[in-house]
């Protein structure tokens, strides 16, 4: 894996790239808490009693990023990135590591995954909306939910990181 460069959000951008910078920093602050790690080491269960693992964020993180940019801003029927659902409540979110998988290959889905998202958003703007749960949802209002959603997982990542191997900050 190649070092991961971690781009600060402009102070003084307009409200696209501003959303787009934050999404992207916190993209790249959960790729550097992967950085360095052994398949071993990122699926490895590091705070118990929880079973999340960095490679199950990172999978977890492509579903979200098909979900919302392919699923429910442009309208695609696609299926799971990481397979089905595993659980009884037949809801996974790609949490669950397959025996074979590879951190290289849950990292290049999620790459993909994220190339996607930002060519489904190029040349729409904030206000462009798809239907959602009898409504409506605007592309403004993903671009919040995925920054919170990235946010909050860069944090579980500290927390697997800082167990894996000692390793804080970023």
């Amino acid at each position: 894996m190649e070092h991961t460069e971690r781009p600060m959000p402009p102070l003084d951008a307009d409200e696209r790239t501003g959303l787009e910078s934050w999404l992207d920093f916190y993209r790249a602050t959960v790729a550097l808490k992967c950085e360095g790690l052994t398949d071993e080491q990122v699926r490895s269960a590091s705070v118990p009693p929880s079973s999340l693992t960095l490679m199950g964020l990172v999978q977890h993180l492509a579903e979200v990023e098909r979900n919302w940019f392919r699923r429910v801003l442009n309208g695609e029927d696609v299926p799971p990135v990481h397979g089905g659902p595993t659980r009884p409540d037949g809801h996974d979110g790609g949490f669950e590591l397959a025996g074979g998988a590879t951190f290289a290959g849950a990292l290049a889905a999620w790459q993909e995954e994220i190339a996607v998202s930002r060519a489904v958003c190029a040349g729409r703007s904030p206000e462009d909306s798809a239907p959602f749960m009898g409504g409506e949802v605007n592309l403004r209002w993903i671009h919040h939910h995925m920054i919170g959603e990235y946010a909050r997982h860069s944090g579980h990542a500290d927390l697997l990181r800082e167990r894996i191997d000692g390793s804080t900050g970023v």
